[in-house]
């Protein structure tokens, strides 16, 4: 059997998330796609996308969380190309205090967002 597969969305637990869907839009574009609250308002699932592509990240901020995440050696990490000067996007990043990691020699640089999840930054090809 040969089983064909597409990337749907990638799912990220998040303490605060007004504070995740705000670092997502300035940092990234991303947009809010759709909401999914729990009958209960246990947990509210949120879907950002960045417009383009099928691939949604989605954010989960379950109500009763109250200590960060453990995120272990954090050695996954999401990777976006942005389009534009790419200096001046790493230069925008730095502003914003989230620049964690950068390669120079590599040509790459990560930002971490608020609950300290790693995103690689390469220039669109």
């Amino acid at each position: 059997m040969e089983v064909k597969g597409r990337f749907d969305h990638f799912n990220i637990n998040v303490l605060d998330l007004d504070r995740s869907i705000k670092f997502y839009e300035a940092a990234l574009g991303l947009k809010e796609a759709r909401r999914k609250v729990a009958q209960n308002n246990e947990f509210i699932l949120v879907y950002m996308t960045d417009g383009q592509s099928n691939f949604t990240l989605e954010l989960t901020w379950l109500r009763d969380r109250r200590e960060p995440y453990n995120l272990g050696d954090n050695e996954s990490h999401l990777c976006f190309r942005v389009a534009g000067d790419y200096d001046k996007i790493r230069e925008y990043h730095k502003s914003m205090n989230c620049v964690c990691y950068e390669n120079t020699d590599m040509g790459l640089y990560f930002i971490n967002d608020p609950d300290d999840y790693w995103i690689e930054i390469l220039p669109l090809m």
